[in-house]
Formats: structure tokens, sequence, C-alpha cells
């Protein structure tokens, strides 16, 4: 307390020059329109000023906070889009299935439209994957086609996707016949042209017209007869002793796929089961 006190007496001085100094300050700006004017107009400035800056500085350290609201947000917003973009996905697939006009012979083959997630169309083996799968009824061992042709069969089934081993893969081996000729051979793929394939054992007295279609013969349970596969090309017959090969280019533009229908057959199982017993 007495050095307090000390402390007091020794700057005595200062403090009564700023008690002086206050109240001549008081009395300047209070009683004199004018400096009261310019002070009012300083202390707004300078209170703007101050303002600013803590502003500033609070919006600084906010802005993880702020970051964190507006990704909150835009991640609703996103799954607001994917919501709507699968609404539409499914009515434009119940337009293109509405669409699809069936001839008697048919009847017994369901269609389920799906969307193409992933393909290639450049390596020996190529595989097709779509978005829809078990949970939609699609089975392995089921055609898929587009609005063009022959795309695939389906191998491996998810819940919600399936993967489709592609008309462009050297394993794939599709019976199938010149349009108007009962002589059927096998569709194979050699590559590298994603276009051209081989129709291969033609029996040798099949007779064929340069430009004639190639359809699926229907001698499986995968895919009905009469599916468009391509066309015959010119002077791309290769003989043996017994039978001989054809070039075709396809109607499927692999390149471009996108929406396809992979075919159900409902009759498969019956069929499969009358084969069994001729078999045994």
């Amino acid at each position: 307390m007495h050095e307090l006190f000390a402390f007091f007496v020794k700057h005595s001085k200062w403090f009564i020059f700023i008690f002086y100094v206050g109240v001549s300050c008081v009395l300047l700006f209070n009683k004199n329109p004018y400096q009261h004017h310019v002070y009012m107009t300083s202390a707004n400035a300078v209170a703007s000023s101050v303002l600013a800056a803590s502003n500033s500085v609070y919006s600084y350290f906010n802005l993880r906070e702020t970051n964190d609201d507006l990704n909150q947000r835009n991640a609703e917003l996103q799954s607001e889009v994917i919501a709507l973009r699968q609404q539409l996905e499914l009515m434009r697939e119940d337009q293109i299935a509405d669409t699809l006009q069936l001839p008697d012979s048919l009847k017994q083959y369901k269609f389920i439209v799906a969307n193409v997630i992933s393909n290639s169309i450049s390596k020996p083996y190529n595989y097709i994957t779509l978005n829809k799968g078990a949970a939609d009824g699609v089975r392995e061992e089921m055609g898929v086609i587009d609005q063009n042709g022959v795309v695939g069969i389906v191998n491996v089934t998810g819940n919600h996707s399936c993967r489709v081993i592609s008309l462009l893969n050297s394993n794939l081996r599709l019976s199938c016949k010149v349009k108007g000729n009962d002589h059927f051979g096998s569709l194979v793929w050699e590559g590298p042209d994603p276009e051209i394939a081989l129709l291969q054992e033609l029996p040798r007295h099949t007779v064929y017209q340069v430009g004639d279609t190639v359809v699926t013969s229907g001698y499986s349970a995968v895919f009905p007869e009469g599916i468009p596969v391509g066309i015959v090309m010119a002077d791309t017959q290769h003989r043996n002793e017994n039978f001989f090969t054809l070039h075709v280019k396809l109607f499927t533009d692999f390149s471009t796929l996108s929406t396809v229908q992979v075919v159900d057959n409902r009759k498969k199982a019956e069929n499969e089961a009358l084969e069994a017993k001729d078999f045994k």
C-alpha cells in the first residue's frame, strides 16, 4: 500500500496533466459545435475501423465452422440431385419398356431395362457392367441387347449390378444364322476391330448374299430367334472342305453403349428341364 501511494505521489504531475487534458477535451467538444462534429466523425471512423478489424478476426477464426456448414449443405443438395436423377432414370426406363412392341412369338420374354456403368472394347476379353442385378430380376446366363442388336450375356450378378460378357470377348460364342436361311454357325469376335466379328462353321452349301442380315438362331434359351446381329460383308468367306466363315459387321456400336435390355426367358427353366430329360 505504501509503495502504491509513493507511485501516485511520484507521478502526480502526470495524473494532474491527464486530468486537465481530459477536462479540456470535454469542454472543447461539448461547448463548440464544430469541434463536436469533428470529434463525432473521427470517433465514428475509428470505431468503424475497429469493428471491421474485429469482424475480420472473428470471420477468420470462424472459417472452419462456416466451411463445415457449406459442406453439409452441399452434401444435402448432392443427395437431392442424385435422388432426382434416379427418379428421372426410372421414368425413362418405364418409357422405354412401354415402347417395346413384342410379336406373339416373344411374349414369353421379359425385357429389363438397364444402364451401362462401365464398358471396354479394346481388350481381348471385354466386359460390361450394368446397374441392375438380382434384386431387379437379373440372373446369370441372361442375354443382353440394345436397340440395334446383341450386346452380350450376363455371367456374374450382384444385388444391384451385374457383369456381362461382351460380344467383343473371344470366349463368347453365339449361335447365329443368315436371315432367311436355316443353316447356323457360331459367331465369335477375334479382334481387334470392335465392329467386325466372324460367323464360323457355316455349312458349305449355305446360300447368302453380301448385305444379308445375320440374326440369332434361337437354338438356345438365352436369345430368342431373329435378334439382329449384323450384316454380311463383301468377299469375306474362307472355305475349307466342309465349312466356311463370313465376316460380319456388327449392328451394335459398343463405343457409345448406354441403355440396354436384359432378356428374361420365362420358359428357360422349363426348356432346360425338358432338355435334361431328353439327355437322360
